[in-house]
C-alpha cells in the first residue's frame, strides 16, 4: 500500500526527532561523563563536535546530489547506518583520538541525515507542493531536546554515558532505519515533482527575464542561512549565562531559555497556520527580525525580560528553520535541489562549529551586552533578505 504525504510527513519527522535528539543534542548531557571517563577536556569533547560540523559541511552537497539522482531512501539509510556506527565507536571511546574518530563518523551521517536531506528528499518526491511536508517534519524534530535531553539524562543516571550511546545506535537500527526505508512506498506527485524545474524567481523587480541575479541571490541566501544558525547555535550554547549577565538568577535563566524550544514549535505552527500562504521570503524577514527585537526587549527591561526575549527568539528561529528549506525551492525551483541546498549551507556549518567558541568570547567580555553582535547580524541578514530580488507576481 502506497504511502501519502501525511504519512511521509510523521515518518521523517519522527526519523529527524530520532537522528537531532542522537546528535545535535547529546553532548548537552553526555560532554562531561565522557570528558570524565577519557581523561579528555570539556572544551575538546565539544571540539570534536565542531570537528563533526565541518565534516558535515563537506557532505551536505554530496548528499544532495544523490538525494537528486535516486531519491531520499538510499542516503538516508546510509545515515542512520553511519550513526549507529559512530555511535557505537564513541561508546567505546578511552582516549580524546576516539572521540574525534567517532564524531567524524557522526559528522558524514550528519550531513546525510539531518534537516537538508529530509527536505531534498520531499521535494524529490512533491516538488513545489513541498512546503507543508517541510514544516510538518520541523514540527516533529522541534521536540528533539524535549524527548532527546530527558532520555539520555535518565539513563546515564541509570546506567552510564556508554550505554546511552548504545541506546541509540540500537534506536537508529530498530526504528530510524525502517521508516527511511518506507519512502519506497511513498507515493509520489508527478504533477509537484516535476512542475516548474526552471528558477521560478529569475524575474527580476523590472520585470526582465534571466538568470543573471541567480548567482547574486544564492550568495545572499547562503549568508543569511549562516547569520541565523550562528545565532541559533550562539544561543543554544550561552542563553542562560546570558540571562545571568542580565541580572537573572541561575534558577530563573533555565526556566527562561526552557522556554526557547516549545516557542519554536509555536513559530512552526504559526508558519503552517497564519504564513503558509505567504511567500518564504516574507516569513524569513520577519523572522529574522525577532532576535533583535528580543534583544531589545532585554537591554530595555533586564532580567524581568527573560522569558520575553526566549519567547521572540523562538518564535523567529523556528520560522527560520522552515524558510531554509522552502524559500531557496521558492526561489530556484525543485530541479536540484538537494545539492544546491547542499552547497547553501556549507557556510552556514561552518560557522555553526565556531559559533559557541567565538559568541563565548564575546559573553565572557561583554556579558549581555554580546547581544549587541548577535542582534547586528541579524539585522545585517534582514538586509540580505531585503536586497532580494524576486518576481512580484509569486
Amino acid at each position: 500500500m502506497a504511502l501519502n504525504r501525511t504519512q511521509v510527513t510523521v515518518m521523517l519527522g519522527i526519523a529527524q526527532t530520532l537522528s537531532w535528539a542522537s546528535s545535535y543534542y547529546l553532548l548537552a548531557v553526555l560532554a562531561k561523563p565522557i570528558g570524565q571517563s577519557t581523561s579528555t577536556s570539556y572544551s575538546l569533547v565539544f571540539g570534536a563536535f565542531s570537528a563533526a560540523l565541518l565534516v558535515a559541511a563537506a557532505a551536505g552537497p554530496v548528499a544532495g546530489y544523490f538525494i537528486d539522482r535516486f531519491g531520499g531512501r538510499p542516503v538516508l539509510i546510509a545515515s542512520n547506518l553511519a550513526f549507529s556506527f559512530g555511535l557505537l565507536i564513541l561508546s567505546q571511546a578511552t582516549q580524546t583520538m576516539h572521540i574525534f574518530a567517532a564524531w567524524v563518523v557522526i559528522g558524514l551521517a550528519m550531513g546525510s541525515g539531518l534537516y537538508e536531506a529530509a527536505f531534498a528528499s520531499v521535494v524529490h518526491l512533491y516538488g513545489q507542493s513541498s512546503r507543508p511536508a517541510i514544516t510538518g517534519i520541523t514540527l516533529f524534530a522541534g521536540f528533539a531536546s524535549t524527548v532527546g535531553w530527558p532520555l539520555s539524562s535518565y539513563l546515564e543516571g541509570l546506567y552510564d554515558w556508554r550505554v546511552v550511546c548504545m541506546f541509540w545506535a540500537a534506536l537508529h537500527l530498530v526504528l530510524g532505519l525502517p521508516l527511511n526505508a518506507l519512502l519506497s512506498r511513498a507515493r509520489q506527485d508527478i504533477g509537484g515533482a516535476t512542475d516548474e524545474q526552471e528558477p521560478l524567481e529569475s524575474v527580476s523587480q523590472d520585470g526582465r527575464r534571466g538568470s543573471m541575479n541567480l548567482p547574486r541571490t544564492a550568495y545572499l541566501m547562503a549568508y543569511v542561512f549562516a547569520a541565523s544558525w550562528f545565532i541559533s547555535t550562539a544561543m543554544a550554547s550561552h542563553l542562560p549565562q546570558i540571562f545571568q549577565a542580565s541580572g537573572a538568577t541561575l534558577a530563573a535563566s533555565i526556566a527562561a531559555a526552557a522556554l526557547v524550544g516549545p516557542a519554536q514549535v509555536a513559530g512552526r505552527v504559526m508558519e503552517y497556520s497564519f504564513l503558509k500562504k505567504a511567500h518564504p521570503l516574507l516569513s524569513a524577514r520577519l523572522a529574522i527580525l525577532a532576535h533583535p527585537l528580543a534583544a531589545i526587549c532585554l537591554g530595555l527591561a533586564g532580567a524581568p525580560a527573560a522569558s520575553i526575549f526566549a519567547i521572540l527568539h523562538g518564535l523567529g528561529n523556528g520560522i527560520l528553520t522552515i524558510a531554509i528549506g522552502t524559500l531557496p525551492l521558492k526561489v530556484f525551483g525543485s530541479q536540484g535541489y538537494g545539492q544546491r541546498q547542499g552547497w547553501l549551507m556549507v557556510p552556514a556549518r561552518i560557522v555553526q562549529a565556531g559559533s559557541p567558541f567565538l559568541f563565548g568570547l564575546a559573553v565572557a567580555n561583554w556579558g549581555s551586552q554580546a547581544l549587541w553582535l548577535s542582534s547586528l547580524l541579524a539585522i545585517s541578514a534582514f538586509a540580505a533578505l531585503w536586497s532580494m530580488h524576486v518576481s512580484p507576481h509569486r
